[in-house]
């Protein structure tokens, strides 16, 4: 049985099926510096100061008290290595076993060659391994979820392992720095830069397989998409002169398109049988702050105490953020079997993906 694509006229758009989907390990490294809020508000005290802005707005306005950073010069492939041979390991599997691996994060090595390259070349994985990056922004991982569930139920693969590496630090450097010297700031226009502050670092992978016939681990089960790209001048990074990296975000605008591009998703993705807020024990987001996690609970009508977080202590991890918030709920045994979970992703462009995990009954 092959991946099923169905068009719901009444909601206007795509339903993905899946029957054949295992969601077989998850693991995921944390980086060893956690720098709280609090100490990127200290390094902005001259900016402060000039502008009377509170200490304690950063955390305030985003519900992140710290997040973590790698030493200096991580790539983004060292974190997703670690990530996948932390999943092979768990999973007992050889380097030649894995069929097919996709790199999914915003950062990347370099332009060239594809930074799968060089996690296939440290996991040792095999010349027949089919490998390749995926990136949409913070969605990237979901995608890549969905891309290889789709290779795995046409039977082009038995396996694969998504991994994601992030790394934030050259951004919000950047972010601090060109802070510090624009002399021209008003409490208006310093709005922009805040969202670049609340970005963390961390790696995941996941390692995916056809399920058996009595699986008794996480089944991908469904899936639904939207995109609203007439807003994609909301979020956008680029790198200026010296390729230093910065980013612009209309952050207000940006949360009410992006729940608004949520809301529309939802209306797929709970239409389907077994899959409305009532039937779902956990859900998993892309964590971007807390008024935006509000907005989201409120506008879909979902109830807040099933949503996991992590961002108090994580930040906005970028393609990372929503599968180590589910990987650490499994750490946690706070999502288990006999449970549903839903996996709610949004990313800058703007385009949302939903996903149900089904957890059987052991």
């Amino acid at each position: 049985m092959g991946v099923r694509l169905d068009f719901n006229e009444r909601q206007e758009g795509f339903i993905m099926r899946y029957a054949h989907v295992c969601l077989h390990t998850f693991a995921y490294v944390l980086p060893p510096i956690a720098v709280s809020s609090e100490e990127l508000e200290l390094r902005l005290a001259p900016v402060y100061e000039r502008l009377k802005l509170p200490v304690g707005r950063l955390e305030m306005m985003s519900g992140i008290r710290e997040r973590r950073f790698w030493e200096p010069g991580t790539r983004p492939s060292q974190g997703a290595i670690l990530a996948g041979k932390k999943v092979m390991d768990e999973a007992a599997l050889a380097p030649s076993q894995i069929e097919c691996l996709i790199f999914t994060s915003v950062s990347r090595d370099m332009m060239e060659p594809a930074t799968a390259s060089f996690v296939h070349h440290g996991l040792a994985l095999s010349e027949n391994c089919l490998l390749f990056d995926l990136s949409n922004a913070c969605l990237g991982f979901l995608d890549g979820m969905v891309m290889l569930a789709n290779m795995i139920e046409l039977g082009q693969v038995k396996n694969g392992l998504l991994v994601a590496g992030e790394t934030a630090e050259e951004l919000v450097e950047s972010t601090l720095a060109a802070l510090l010297a624009d002399m021209t700031l008003t409490r208006k226009t310093i709005k922009p830069a805040f969202a670049s502050l609340t970005i963390g670092s961390g790696a995941v992978a996941l390692y995916m397989c056809r399920a058996e016939a009595e699986e008794r681990r996480p089944r991908l089960i469904h899936g639904a998409w939207r995109a609203n790209t007439r807003h994609s001048d909301l979020c956008q990074g680029s790198q200026q002169g010296d390729a230093t990296t910065l980013m612009n975000t209309d952050s207000e605008e940006l949360m009410r398109r992006g729940v608004e591009t949520a809301w529309m998703t939802w209306q797929a993705f709970g239409a389907e049988p077994g899959w409305q807020a009532a039937d779902i024990d956990r859900f998993f987001c892309h964590q971007v702050g807390s008024a935006h996690a509000r907005m989201l609970f409120d506008s879909l009508g979902l109830p807040p105490e099933k949503n996991f977080e992590t961002l108090a202590l994580l930040g906005n991890v970028g393609s990372v953020s929503a599968p180590i918030t589910l990987a650490m709920a499994i750490e946690q045994k706070e999502f288990g079997p006999g449970q549903r979970g839903a996996i709610l992703g949004i990313g800058s462009g703007i385009n949302c993906l939903m996903l149900g995990v089904d957890w059987g009954k052991q």
